[in-house]
C-alpha cells in the first residue's frame, strides 16, 4: 500500500481533480490510499466567514458562505458527480448562524468550521474516483485518527489512531481505492479536532504509519524541493533525494512543499517521502529516506524563513550567574511563543520568534530583569546538508558569498545540519541569490 496526499492546488477545480483520479488510477496495483486538502482556499474563506459571523457581520458572513457553496456545487456538478454538497453546507450555516449569536469563536468551534473544506472535498474527489471506474471508499477522517483536546494544533494519541487505522482502513485498502481528509480528525470523546495549518501532510504520514505504507507521496504543484526558493530564485535545482533530518530542517526553516511535522512518524517507521507535482506526474520528484546515498557536495538547499523578529536580551545579571536563561526561557513558555534560534554571550542572549502576538507582553516580563531591543523586518537564511558538518570550508566560503550582506546573527546547529543567519528582510533576496551562486554555481 501507498499513501498519497494531494494539497489544495491538486484538487482546487474539476479540472484537477480529473487530473488527480488519472494519476491514482495508473498507480491502482500499489494499492491507494489517498489523503486530500480542502479544495483551493477554502480553509481560509471558511475561517473569514467564521470571522465575519462572531463580529456581528452575519449578512455579509451568509454572503461569503453562498459564494463558497456555489463554488463547489459548481466544480462537482462540472465532475457530474453526485456527492451530499448541499447537506455539508447546510450543516455549515447552522454552524455559522449558532456564532453570530454566541458572538464568539472558540478554539473548538473553530475546528467544527475550518474541518468542513476537507470533508467536502474528500466526498467530491471520491464521488469522481467512481464516475472514472474506480472502487472507492470514503472514510471521514475523524473516525480513524484520534488527538487530544489541543483544538487547532491537537496532536494525535498514536496508538488509538493506529488500532483505528488498522481496522477501519487497512481492510478496506486491500480491495478498494481509500479516500480521506486531510487535517481533520477527533478527540477521544468524538468531538471534531485539527491538526493545525498544513496537517495534511501530517496526516499523510500519520495514515502512512498506521497502516505501514510503502511509501508515502505528497502530490503538490512543484517537481519536489528546489535548491531555492522559487519564489526567491527562479531555476534552482531539484534535490533529487535527501535525509529525513535535512527535509525537518528545510521545512522548518521555510521550504513550503513540505509541512515540518510531516515527517517524524515516517522517521519512526523508516517510510520514505517523496514529493512530487500533480501537474507534471512523470516527473521523479524529490525522495526522502533515512540515508540517502552518499554526495560530494556541501549543501541540499538553502532555505528561508520571513517575518521575523530578533530579540536582543542584555543584562549584566548573566555573568557568572546560573538559571538565567530559565528564567528567559519560561517567559516565552508562558506565552506560547517558539524560539527559533538561538546565541549568547557573557551577558546577553539573541533569538528569533516568529510569532509577535504576544510580543509586548514578552519584552515588559523580561524588562523587569534585563533591558531589551526588538529588531523587526528581519529574514532566516538557512544552509541545509549533512554534509556541513564534514566541509570546515562551508562557513569561510558563505561569509565570503555574503560580504554585501551584514548578519545579525549566526548559528551553526547542534545537529550540525544547518548553518543560519539572520539578515534584514530587505536584504534576503542578495543573501540567497550570492549564497546559490556560490554553492550551486
Amino acid at each position: 500500500m501507498i499513501v498519497m496526499k494531494f494539497g489544495g492546488t491538486s484538487v482546487e477545480s474539476a479540472e484537477a481533480i480529473r487530473r488527480v483520479a488519472g494519476i491514482v488510477q495508473a498507480r491502482l496495483e500499489r494499492k491507494p490510499v489517498v489523503v486530500v486538502s480542502a479544495m483551493g482556499k477554502t480553509t481560509n474563506k471558511l475561517l473569514a466567514i467564521a470571522g465575519a459571523a462572531v463580529s456581528g457581520q452575519l449578512e455579509q458572513s451568509l454572503t461569503l458562505l453562498a459564494e463558497l457553496r456555489a463554488f463547489h456545487l459548481r466544480e462537482s456538478a462540472g465532475l457530474n458527480v453526485d456527492a451530499p454538497v448541499e447537506a455539508h453546507f447546510d450543516e455549515l450555516e447552522a454552524l455559522v448562524r449558532g456564532l453570530a449569536v454566541m458572538g464568539e469563536l472558540t478554539p473548538r468551534a473553530t475546528d467544527a468550521i475550518s474541518a468542513m473544506g476537507e470533508r467536502l472535498s474528500s466526498i467530491i474527489v471520491a464521488a469522481q474516483f467512481r464516475r472514472c471506474g474506480i472502487d472507492t471508499a470514503h472514510v471521514d477522517s475523524r473516525d480513524v485518527i484520534v488527538t487530544d483536546r489541543r483544538y487547532t494544533h491537537a496532536a494525535p494519541i498514536f496508538v488509538a489512531t493506529t488500532a483505528k487505522l488498522q481496522e477501519g482502513v487497512v481492510p478496506l485498502a486491500a480491495n478498494q481505492v481509500v479516500v480521506m481528509g486531510g487535517f481533520i480528525a477527533s478527540t477521544e470523546d468524538g468531538v471534531t479536532s485539527t491538526l493545525g495549518r498544513g496537517g495534511s501532510d501530517y496526516t499523510a504520514s500519520i495514515v502512512g504509519a498506521g497502516i505501514g505504507a510503502e511509501e508515502i507521496q505528497i502530490w503538490t504543484d512543484v517537481d519536489g524541493m528546489l535548491t531555492a526558493d522559487p519564489t526567491i530564485l527562479p531555476g534552482g535545482h531539484l534535490v533529487d533525494v535527501c535525509s529525513y533530518a535535512e527535509a525537518a530542517e528545510l521545512s522548518y526553516f521555510g521550504a513550503k512543499v513540505l509541512h515540518p511535522a510531516t515527517v517524524l512518524p515516517a522517521i519512526e517507521k523508516n517510510i520514505p517521502v517523496r514529493i512530487l507535482n500533480s501537474r507534471r506526474p512523470d516527473s521523479l520528484g524529490t525522495l526522502i529516506v533515512k540515508t540517502p546515498p552518499a554526495s560530494t557536495h556541501p549543501i541540499r538547499s538553502i532555505a528561508c524563513k520571513r517575518n521575523i523578529t530578533l530579540v536582543n536580551i542584555v543584562s549584566t545579571r548573566m555573568l557568572g550567574a546560573h538559571g538565567f536563561l530559565r528564567r528567559i526561557f519560561e517567559v516565552f513558555d508562558r506565552f506560547e511563543t517558539p524560539v527559533d534560534m538561538l546565541a549568547t554571550s557573557e551577558v546577553s542572549v539573541s533569538l528569533t520568534i516568529d510569532s509577535t502576538r504576544s510580543l509586548e507582553a514578552i519584552r515588559a516580563e523580561l524588562s523587569e530583569f534585563a533591558e531589551i531591543s526588538v529588531q523587526s523586518d528581519q529574514a532566516i537564511v538557512c544552509l541545509v546538508g549533512e554534509n556541513i558538518k564534514s566541509r570546515p570550508d562551508v562557513a569561510a566560503r558563505a561569509f565570503a558569498a555574503l560580504a554585501g550582506v551584514r548578519p545579525h546573527m549566526v548559528s551553526l546547529g547542534a545537529s550540525e545540519l544547518n548553518l543560519s543567519l539572520v539578515v534584514d528582510a530587505s536584504q534576503l533576496n542578495e543573501a540567497v541569490e550570492s549564497l546559490h551562486g556560490e554553492f550551486f554555481q
